[in-house]
């Protein structure tokens, strides 16, 4: 396997400073997700930041995607939840040894084929899910309150929505999410118009013009608080005691989540930059990328890592061209926690999810999903199963009841049925 090709790193100085700015870009993007993550899967705060800078590291630079931001994750909270509960926080290091392991075992017999016979109906109604699944966590953080009660997505923005609109809307907060949306849609037409051509991304032109007005108005929004600078400590696994057993059907489902996740996120990354086929991510690479990620953040107190489509969606859509990107991504955030930090705390969080929620509209294939609607009734009906699925339950059952409806709906095409 060779492990970098031509395009993996920048070809220029414009190219390299493009790619240092994406990576801040994502990096004040991934900072508050790193803590919720961390925070949300029973860990703690320093847990995700240090997972998002080690694992998000060693995935850009040993992964097979170019694009792909890794680091902690919200389909990873789920199933780690239940595994503190009955194990305890102690089991997660070993347990991210052994998902990571099973993934490079994956890599080497090559699974990650497979990624590419996923049909085209499947992974668009995947990223569609995904998209809207982005926009409703955000729910909490633009209307200002606290996440309403839920396990799946849906139902927790649907109370969050509730609770907002009983307690009353907060409105500077909503106008912050407004202003970073309305910068990041419309700041590059409106340079253009005076000949001025932009080389800093809308992301994160819309961060820090809206942070700053935040602060001159000296509005009354949440920030991202306080950030540990205790991060990145070396934490080797104590393997006394654990039930190996016990932890072997919650590896296998990491695993899995990592790998489907991941392979995806990159398949998706690469169609949002309009990859050539020649150039298109290695999906053996990437799943073992992803366990070398996982096994080094393991060491450092860190949780499984997994590709992350809303950060690699502001990745892309921040100019990045190599890999550089994501490393530079990993770098900055380790940069804030050691140096930045009072400066940092200070962006607001509605800010944030008004970029976030910019970039899950840009997710979209409108061109794909066109095409989709306007081909076979199998094709949309496939779509549509899948979009429903991973935005009502989760996204690997998203995959798998997209797949299962292909082979079902294939199989009575052929017979004639339809």
């Amino acid at each position: 396997m060779k492990l970098f090709e031509h395009g993996d790193f920048p070809a220029s100085r414009k190219e390299f400073l493009a790619d240092l700015v994406a990576g801040i870009t994502v990096a004040i993007v991934a900072l508050p997700l790193a803590i919720g993550f961390g925070i949300t899967s029973g860990l703690s705060a320093t847990a995700g930041i240090s997972t998002a800078i080690v694992a998000g590291f060693i995935a850009a630079l040993l992964g097979g995607s170019r694009f792909q931001v890794s680091g902690p994750t919200g389909a990873m909270t789920v199933v780690l939840i239940p595994v503190i509960s009955k194990h305890g926080i102690t089991a997660i290091p070993v347990l991210g040894i052994m998902a990571a392991a099973i993934l490079l075992l994956m890599s080497a017999l090559k699974l990650g084929k497979f990624i590419k016979k996923v049909p085209e109906p499947v992974v668009e109604g995947f990223t569609v899910g995904i998209a809207l699944l982005i926009m409703l966590q955000q729910f909490p953080y633009a209307l200002g309150v606290t996440k309403g009660e839920g396990d799946r997505t849906i139902v927790s923005a649907f109370n969050t929505a509730k609770d907002a609109l009983s307690v009353g809307l907060h409105w500077q907060t909503i106008f912050v999410v407004a202003l970073t949306l309305f910068i990041k849609f419309n700041i590059v037409r409106v340079l253009e118009k005076f000949h001025i051509k932009p080389y800093i991304p809308a992301s994160f032109s819309a961060l820090a013009i809206t942070s700053f007005f935040v602060v001159l108005l000296n509005l009354s929004v949440a920030r991202i608080g306080d950030i540990p600078r205790n991060v990145v400590m070396w934490n080797p696994p104590s393997f006394s005691g654990i039930d190996f057993t016990g932890l072997l059907l919650p590896a296998l489902s990491i695993a899995l989540l990592a790998a489907i996740e991941a392979l995806l996120a990159a398949r998706v990354a690469d169609d949002l930059a309009n990859v050539s086929l020649d150039k298109e991510f290695k999906p053996n690479q990437e799943l073992m990328g992803q366990g070398l990620a996982t096994i080094a953040s393991s060491f450092v107190g860190g949780m499984p890592s997994t590709g992350a489509i809303a950060r690699t969606g502001v990745n892309v859509r921040s100019h990045a061209h190599s890999r550089v990107a994501a490393m530079a991504h990993a770098l900055f955030l380790l940069i804030i926690t050691l140096f930045l930090a009072p400066i940092f705390s200070q962006i607001p969080t509605a800010a944030i999810a008004g970029v976030l929620i910019g970039t899950s509209f840009r997710i979209f294939n409108k061109a794909t999903m066109l095409e989709i609607f306007s081909s076979t009734k199998s094709n949309i009906a496939i779509f549509l199963v899948t979009a429903t699925v991973t935005l009502g339950v989760d996204l690997i059952w998203g995959i798998i009841a997209g797949v299962a409806s292909h082979v079902i709906l294939k199989r009575f095409i052929k017979k004639g049925a339809l």
